[in-house]
Order: structure tokens, then sequence, then C-alpha cells
């Protein structure tokens, strides 16, 4: 008797604590919205959203974010082409290349370190270190640019994709690995024709979370992005993501005004972005599981 009612305890106790993270999660978004939507009566979503100028302090005012998606996107999109490989990579080898637990352990500990950096220490590091190296190597003007700041998301992105992917590459069944080698297949063939297969959702679930964090990372890409809210030419220009606008400009907007409810619907575009990309990665990870099990 005693038994069951701890455990009624618990799982009430457990259903609180989950009850309690929808309600605040749910009173930020209720907060989110009431503030950003009354921009909208000053100018149409279609103007907002693609917008090509950003001028909230002109007079008349020009709330128009594509530049600032725009950039988001880019840098975003270079992050990834970065940090996959290198993420995947990493964790195939700590799976099931390398030899000794001791290496094994020894490097699942530096990239859970590298995790743990703060934000503002690895923008900090971009502006010191790799902003001043790529001016002086590509002779730019600044070195606070599309390519920095995607360097230094990629490099907050790979803790999470290889965190992720090794869990998934682990959670192979050791048995398929043992039949693949009964039929004469080599390390190389196991690993690609196996062993990703059977892991390729929990790879794509890790490549789309190691997105949602660089598009919504905001102290490196305020630090070592460059600002420039405009549509970019090249690699080498600056860009302002939408995070760094939010964090560059709210602390000096006048409460209740055009520009600070501007902000706050720059945040509900967003959050709809971030939701879209776990929405996608919920999606695909099914996909793929499916896919995975019919094909072994």
């Amino acid at each position: 008797m005693n038994r069951r009612i701890k455990e009624t305890v618990i799982k009430h106790a457990f259903f609180l604590f989950a009850l309690v993270s929808v309600i605040v999660l749910g009173l930020i978004v209720l907060s989110l919205f009431r503030e950003g939507l009354p921009v909208f009566k000053q100018v149409s979503l279609k103007d907002f959203v693609f917008g090509m100028e950003w001028y909230p302090t002109y007079d008349p005012p020009s709330f128009g974010i594509f530049p600032l998606i725009f950039g988001s996107f880019i840098v975003t999109l270079l992050a990834t082409v970065i940090a996959v490989p290198l993420g995947v990579l990493a964790a195939i080898y700590i799976s099931d290349i390398t030899p000794r637990p001791a290496v094994r352990e020894s490097l699942k500990s530096v990239i859970e370190l590298l995790a743990g950096l703060p934000s503002v220490v690895l923008g900090f590091f971009g502006m010191v270190i790799v902003a001043p190296w790529l001016q002086e190597t590509f002779d730019l003007p600044t070195g606070l640019n599309i390519i920095n700041a995607s360097v230094i998301l990629a490099i907050m992105a790979i803790p999470t994709i290889s965190s992720i992917s090794e869990d998934a590459l682990y959670s192979v069944p050791q048995e398929f690995k043992e039949a693949s080698y009964a039929l004469g297949a080599t390390k190389f063939e196991t690993i690609t024709k196996v062993i990703l297969p059977a892991a390729l959702s929990g790879i794509s679930t890790a490549v789309m979370l190691g997105m949602a964090r660089s598009i919504g990372e905001t102290m490196v890409v305020l630090m070592v992005a460059g600002g420039a809210a405009a549509i970019p030419e090249s690699i080498f220009d600056s860009v302002r993501p939408m995070p760094a606008s939010i964090a560059a400009e709210m602390g000096e907007t006048p409460y209740g005004s055009s520009h600070y409810h501007a902000l706050f619907a720059i945040g509900v575009v967003l959050f709809f972005l971030t939701l879209s990309f776990n929405l996608i990665a919920d999606y695909v990870s099914h996909k793929f599981r499916q896919t995975g099990s019919a094909t072994l």
C-alpha cells in the first residue's frame, strides 16, 4: 500500500513539474505575441517579412526584416555545412573507430567541454583572433562578416551534432555489425552501409537541432557578424541576423514604441523558424527511423 501511494505521489509530482514547464512556456509565447502583433497596425505582414529596408528610427520608419532573415539563414547554412561533416565524423570515430576506451572518453570529454564554453567567450575569440586573421589574409575592410560568424557558430553546433549522432551510432545493435563482418564486409563498408543507415534517424535529428541552435544564437552573431542590415553580395560581407538586431536595439528602444513592437515581432518570426526546425527534426527522425527499419 505504501509503495502504491509513493508511486502515485511521484507520478503527480512529475505531472506537476511538466505542467509548470508548459505553463511557463505558454506565458512566454503569449507575452511575445502580445508585444509583437501591434506593429502590424502600421505595416502589413508582407511588407514586414519581405521588406528590404530596416530603418526603425527614421521618419517614417521602415520595418522590412528580409535582410535580417536572410542574414540568419546564410550564417546558419554555412555553419551547418562546416559543422555537420566535422560533428558526424567525430561521432563515427568515437563510437566505432577509436580502439581504446580511454581515447573515446577523452574525446567525449573535450567535446562536452566545448559545449560548455559561453557564447560570449567564443564571440570574443572570433573578434580578437579570427577577425584580424580574415582581414589580413583576404585583404578585407573588416573581419566581422558572414564567414567569421559561420565558423564560430559551427564550433558551437559541433558538440550538439556530435553528441546526439554518437548516441545514435552507439545505439545500433551489435548484432547488425557482427552480421556485416560475418558476411565479409570491411569496417568502412560496415559503417557506410549498415551503421549509418541504421542511425540516420538520430543523425538527422542532430543536424536539425544543431541548425536550430545556430539560428537562435545571439551573442556570437552580435559580436562577429558585422551588423550590416543589408543583403550581402559575398560571404565576406557583414550581415545582421535577427537575434543580433533584437539584442543590439532593445536596450535603447522606448517602451511601447513602434520600434519596440517591431523587435518583438522579429522574436515572433524567430520563434516560428525555431519551431519549424524542431518540427522538421521530429518528422525526419520518424521518417528515417521507419525507412531504416524497413531497409534492415
